[in-house]
C-alpha cells in the first residue's frame, strides 16, 4: 500500500505546490497553419465567379431591408456581416432574434450555409421566397437544396473537400497528393468556408463603402454607445 508522504499532504493542503511538468516553449505548426490559411484564401479568391459576385453586389447595393441567417458558426458570420451593414446605414435584421420584424415582399434574405442543406436554413429560405423576397446564398455547395431556391448564389469553393463528403481515407488522399501532410488538422470541418465567408463579406462591405461614398465618421456614429 502506498504510504502518503509529508510532501504530498502539504501539497494537498496547498502549502507546497506540486511541480508542473516541463512544457516546451515551441508552438508547433501555428505559423504554418496561418500561412496555409492565407494562401488558401488567396487561391479561393482567385477562383470566385465574377458574375456571381456582381449580381450579389448589386443586390446588396439596391437592398432596402436585409435579413441575415445561418446556423452554427455560419450564423456568427451572418451576424458579423449584418453588423457591418448596420454601420453602413442599412435596415438589417438577424433571423431568429426575438425582436426581428416580419419579412415582407421586396426584402432581401442573405443566408450562409456551406452545405446548402441545413434543414432550418432551407426552410426559412423557402419561406422568404414564398413571401416575395429575394434570397441570396453564400455557400460552398452550389448544387444544393438552398441553391435551387436562391435568386443569387456566391460559391466560395470547397478546396478541402469537406462538403463533397470525400469517401477516400486521409492516407489515400495524401498518396494522391490531394492534401499536404498537415491537411488532416488544417481548417477542420467547415472552417475554411466560414473564414472565406467572413473575408468575402468584409470585401463586399469595402466595395459598398466605395460605391456609396460612405465616410468612416458616419459609420462610427452608428456604433453602439450603450455597452
Amino acid at each position: 500500500m502506498h504510504q502518503i508522504t509529508p510532501h504530498e499532504i502539504l501539497s494537498y493542503l496547498g502549502i507546497v505546490k506540486t511541480p508542473v511538468p516541463h512544457m516546451t516553449k515551441e508552438v508547433p505548426q501555428i505559423p504554418v497553419f496561418i500561412q496555409q490559411m492565407a494562401a488558401t484564401i488567396a487561391k479561393s479568391a482567385g477562383m470566385l465567379d465574377s458574375d456571381q459576385m456582381t449580381v450579389f453586389f448589386h443586390e446588396m447595393l439596391s437592398a432596402k431591408r436585409v435579413y441575415v441567417a445561418g446556423a452554427g458558426r455560419s450564423g456568427f458570420i451572418a451576424k458579423a456581416f449584418g453588423l457591418r451593414l448596420l454601420h453602413l446605414g442599412y435596415d438589417v435584421y438577424v433571423v431568429g432574434e426575438t425582436i426581428t420584424p416580419a419579412f415582407h415582399s421586396g426584402d432581401t434574405m442573405v443566408v450562409f450555409s456551406g452545405s446548402g442543406e441545413t434543414h432550418s436554413i432551407v426552410s426559412l429560405s423557402g419561406t422568404a421566397k414564398e413571401l416575395g423576397g429575394t434570397v441570396c446564398l453564400i455557400t460552398a455547395s452550389p448544387d444544393s437544396k438552398i441553391s435551387k431556391i436562391a435568386d443569387c448564389i456566391v460559391n466560395l469553393g470547397d478546396l478541402t473537400g469537406y462538403y463533397r463528403k470525400d469517401k477516400d481515407p486521409f492516407e489515400i488522399r495524401q498518396l494522391t497528393g490531394e492534401y499536404r501532410s498537415v491537411s488532416s488538422v488544417f481548417a477542420p470541418l467547415g472552417t475554411l468556408f466560414e473564414t472565406m465567408a467572413l473575408v468575402f463579406c468584409d470585401a463586399v462591405i469595402s466595395a459598398l463603402m466605395e460605391a456609396k461614398k460612405a465616410e468612416i465618421f458616419d459609420m462610427q456614429r452608428r456604433l453602439t454607445n450603450v455597452e
